[in-house]
């Protein structure tokens, strides 16, 4: 269409895209006519004002400080501004008005006074000072409720849209594949069923208050030879279109998530980066996304720097722009001049434009009336709503793995001895991406910001007429011995022991846990092994309680406790919920996201696998099973499955079958049981998952009381990737199993597929719907 213009000698120049009558796109085609080349590569850029002065929260940030001043960066407009909250510690209405400001610099500066979309990071919420710290995504899997996490994400987005942010870089989808990767602890689980039903929540929260989500991180990331951050991902295609993509493909195409981030890797030697098939191909043409595609910070400039796919920076824009990166961020160091310089088509310049003006377009952020005073910041980034979710997902989230001597809950203790270097730190309660560990230490002395009592503060509370007694034994990592004897002596004396370890998260290498973080085997950090195996020895009775975020191999120590529970950094309202569980305030209902290591450090694995990948006697003298298996919890009461049939037991490669079963609470005290659907396929064209989850529910259940859980699952849910690299549905036999974890023989029901193969694509049933019904 023709672009409409009104020049006059006052900004902003107006057009048909300011017109909210008009779709998005039209708005967006009519101001990109209207625009010089110089103005549509402003566009593709971004700028991260005072990120100098933030301290390293980003990888290789040293390498491309000293980029162009803010001033310069937003001549002619600007794509995005980066992380105003999450670089230095900004009250709620600082950062608005900061914020604001900066907007009105960039407004003023572009002839059509458009503004920029501003990000931040909210992984464990909005990553901004005294906002609230939601538990870690690997909790949120802990719960097996996606409403909840809708619930959060919902939160996370209204805070944000408040005070003027209008993109949240999450949710990570990236399926854990390696334990001793930094960043099992951002992952949604080892399971894409799971992966992909929760990230969807996630999604759908976060836009409900319109907030742009972007998927991280696309593709292959979590999947890094030797579980090393940015290494190549080990990936054959299969592994790829059945574990890895499968989260990004639901919430592309059933989420309608508005943004991407390219991952880091490359697979097979190619970037993701600078794939086109990736990127463009099957993102875009074969998906249909329609948002923008955003770069991972500088990783335009790593295609140069560290891939060597280009020979220079200039070389690496033009090549991430083909393949179909459409925003630079954080900074821009690649998206400029060059482009054009170096022969860019326009065509190519264009398409990118095109994207990012009908995502502003469809922000608002064209509309007459928009303007950067209109947001109110909240009084508080920590408010009782916020707090309420926070505390549901932790207590949710909390995993009960054994109690077999009953020693939990604990009642009539008259002494306790808390022992372990995460029992007295708030800051081994949080991710790597929560405020107080991504920013605050590179600003000593600033208040935490939020209240946050640690696991010693929280028992304390929980048992109030109990003598409890400290020992931190050991720090989490290092070799320093010397605070063990003084924890076994504390442990020897008091009624019972409870033992807190685990990790204290942070950024390339200052942290057990986090970005950057990865490591050699799945040994406790440091030397708290030493702690576990001389507390335990000692103690009269005792609890083994893992904060952390990644499992760990702690087969044997589970065995000398007699109780454990592991909780994965479950944010600030965490230690509350650990405390009421050994209390028995709560009925924990936690299940496990990822499974728990036996005695085999060095070895990790996951439960999604064939059979030559799980034990095989004869074949290595390695058992891989697990210490605890995926999908286990216990609670304080004890649940049964039974009756379970399928409505028929032979229906066509397209129908659906409906599943149900009958569980019931055969303890003493209410309970929720997490009853999980799994599918085996016996015999297929190529190897398969044992089992494979499909399908899961959480059902609150009284004391004695029974339900039945409906699982309708259409034959697209056995379908799976072909030695022609086409996803498909073959006849034959499957099995459905409802089970209590990936580990539980449950009750499995056979049913026969016939017809012949179909091959399906991103239009397939990809959910098993669930109902419960009265029992």
């Amino acid at each position: 269409m023709d672009a409409t213009v009104t020049i006059s000698d006052e900004r902003p120049t107006t057009g048909l895209w300011n017109d909210p009558a008009l779709p998005a796109s039209d708005r967006a085609r009519a101001l990109l006519d209207a625009m010089t080349t110089a103005e549509k590569i402003a566009q593709l850029g971004s700028s991260w004002p005072g990120h100098d002065a933030g301290g390293d929260v980003a990888p290789m940030q040293d390498t491309f400080r000293g980029a162009e001043s803010f001033e310069d960066a937003i001549v002619d407009g600007l794509g995005h501004l980066t992380r105003v909250f999450g670089t230095a510690p900004l009250a709620p209405e600082t950062g608005r008005e900061r914020l604001a400001a900066l907007q009105e610099q960039v407004v003023a500066a572009n002839r059509f006074g458009i503004p920029a979309i501003a990000h931040e990071e909210c992984l464990t919420g909005l990553n901004a000072w005294q906002a609230t710290v939601y538990p870690t995504p690997l909790a949120w899997a802990a719960t097996f409720h996606p409403g909840l996490v809708h619930e959060m994400a919902a939160a996370i987005g209204s805070d944000m849209a408040a005070v003027g942010v209008h993109q949240g870089l999450a949710p990570v989808v990236d399926v854990a594949r390696d334990y001793r990767w930094g960043r099992v602890e951002e992952t949604l689980g080892e399971d894409p069923y799971l992966v992909s039903e929760l990230g969807l929540a996630y999604v759908r929260g976060l836009q409900s208050a319109g907030v742009v989500a972007t998927l991280k991180h696309f593709a292959g990331y979590s999947a890094s030879r030797a579980a090393r951050n940015h290494a190549p991902a080990v990936l054959g295609p299969r592994e790829l279109a059945d574990v890895v993509l499968v989260p990004f493909e639901k919430a592309v195409v059933k989420g309608r998530a508005g943004s991407v981030m390219n991952a880091y890797n490359d697979i097979d030697g190619v970037p993701c980066g600078a794939d086109e098939s990736l990127l463009t191909g099957l993102l875009r043409e074969r998906w249909g996304f329609e948002g923008t595609v955003v770069s991972d910070y500088w990783a335009i400039a790593f295609l140069a720097s560290l891939h060597h796919v280009a020979a220079d920076v200039p070389d690496a824009a033009v090549a991430a722009l083909r393949a179909g990166i459409d925003v630079e961020l954080p900074h821009t160091t690649a998206y400029g001049q060059a482009l054009v310089d170096h022969g860019v088509p326009m065509g190519l310049l264009d398409r990118a434009v095109l994207r990012v003006l009908t995502q502003k377009a469809e922000l608002g952020l064209l509309d007459p009336g928009w303007s950067p005073r209109q947001y109110t910041a909240p009084a508080h980034f920590d408010s009782p709503r916020n707090r309420s979710i926070a505390r549901a997902l932790a207590e949710e989230s909390v995993v009960l793995l054994d109690n077999a001597a009953d020693l939990l809950p604990l009642t009539g203790v008259r002494s306790v001895a808390v022992i372990g270097p995460a029992a007295d730190d708030a800051r081994c309660l949080f991710g790597c991406y929560s405020f107080p560990n991504h920013v605050l230490p590179h600003h000593p002395g600033t208040p935490m910001g939020v209240a946050a009592p640690t696991v010693l503060d929280a028992l304390r509370g929980e048992f109030p007429g109990t003598v409890v007694h400290h020992e931190a034994g050991c720090p989490v990592t290092g070799d320093d011995r010397g605070g063990i004897e003084a924890a076994v002596a504390a442990a020897a004396v008091a009624d019972v022991t409870v033992l807190v370890v685990g990790d204290r998260s942070g950024l390339f290498g200052h942290g057990s846990s986090g970005e950057g973080c990865d490591v050699g085997d799945l040994s406790l950090p440091g030397v708290q092994d030493e702690l576990v195996e001389a507390v335990l020895g000692a103690a009269r009775r005792s609890v083994l309680v893992v904060v952390s975020g990644r499992p760990y191999a702690i087969g044997r120590h589970a065995r000398a406790a007699d109780a454990t529970v592991q909780a994965f950094f479950p944010g600030e309202e965490g230690a509350a919920a650990i405390a009421g569980v050994l209390s028995g305030r709560i009925n924990p209902s936690g299940r496990l996201p990822v499974q728990i290591p036996g005695d085999t450090a060095g070895q990790p694995g996951t439960y999604l696998a064939p059979p030559l990948a799980l034990k095989s006697d004869g074949v290595s003298n390695i058992d891989p099973t697990p210490a605890f298996p995926f999908g286990h919890g216990l609670a304080y009461t004890t649940f049964g499955i039974a009756d379970v049939h399928a409505d028929e037991t032979a229906v066509p490669v397209d129908a659906t079958i409906t599943v149900r079963a009958t569980v019931t609470n055969t303890g003493a005290r209410a309970g929720t049981c997490v009853p999980q659907l799994y599918l085996t396929d016996p015999v297929a064209s190529v190897t398969r998952p044992v089992r494979q989850l499909i399908g899961f529910t959480r059902a609150e259940l009284a004391a004695g009381e029974a339900r039945t859980v409906e699982f309708q699952v259409h034959a697209d849910m056995s379908s799976f990737t072909g030695r022609d690299l086409r996803r498909r549905v073959e006849p034959g036999r499957v099995v459905l199993t409802v089970a209590q974890s990936a580990g539980d023989p449950g009750l499995s029901v056979e049913v026969e597929l016939h017809g012949a193969t179909r091959v399906v694509d991103h239009t397939r049933t990809m959910t098993t719907a669930v109902a419960i019904l009265p029992g």
